[in-house]
């Protein structure tokens, strides 16, 4: 990824993009280049930056997700930010594809422990909490809206896995079913926040890729 695309919003403190399913936030022991990464070249060279460009990651989506990504362009705002989120005050909305039939809607409710890359249903885990309504359902697949509580680690896979509506793509925790090149049916399209300066509450928005359609 050489080029940055998808920027949703842009101004002095916050660098909102969307990002695609397959490319990492952070980079890790593939050597890959991370959105972080491409993110700071675009910095750099867009306002002629001498030296290491800052930038504040303040959350993360799994590497196969995709959706909205939030960089701070300054330190205040990568703190004030990254107490949103701890105080969970964000709104984060996703849209999934997963397997079988839903309800109408519900609340799940579980206990999610990590186990190195990997995530499991357990007694002795941390509270993980989503809300979701089914949109649309067809050719045994649900599209469904969910509202993100917590932030476990592989929350959403895990627990639609428990309840055996696999995310398509999730070959990981039992999906059968391929989805797109390297990605998940999931895709964070709503974040809502505080501005870190103006204190105004920021909400953006970002459809999922047109081939999404193609499971319907």
């Amino acid at each position: 990824m050489t080029k940055l695309k998808n920027i949703i919003y842009e101004d002095n403190h916050l660098l909102v993009i969307n990002k695609p399913a397959g490319i990492l936030v952070q980079g890790d022991i593939t050597g890959d280049e991370s959105l972080l990464e491409t993110a700071k070249k675009y910095i750099k060279v867009k306002y002629n930056k001498p030296g290491n460009v800052f930038l504040g990651l303040v959350h993360r989506l799994d590497r196969p997700t995709s959706g909205i990504i939030v960089f701070a362009k300054t330190s205040k705002s990568a703190s004030r930010l990254s107490k949103q989120f701890k105080e969970k005050t964000i709104e984060k909305y996703y849209v999934a594809l997963v397997e079988g039939k839903i309800p109408k809607s519900g609340v799940l409710k579980d206990k999610i422990s990590r186990n190195g890359a990997t995530s499991k249903i357990s007694s002795t885990g941390k509270q993980a909490e989503l809300k979701y309504k089914l949109l649309e359902y067809k050719n045994n697949i649900s599209k469904v809206e969910i509202e993100l509580i917590t932030g476990r680690h592989h929350q959403i896979r895990v627990q639609f896995a428990k309840r055996n509506n696999f995310i398509l793509g999730d070959f990981r925790y039992g999906s059968k079913i391929k989805f797109g090149n390297k990605a998940l049916a999931l895709h964070s399209f709503s974040l809502s926040l505080i501005h870190p300066t103006t204190k105004e509450k920021m909400t953006f928005e970002f459809e999922p890729e047109d081939y999404w359609d193609n499971y319907f």
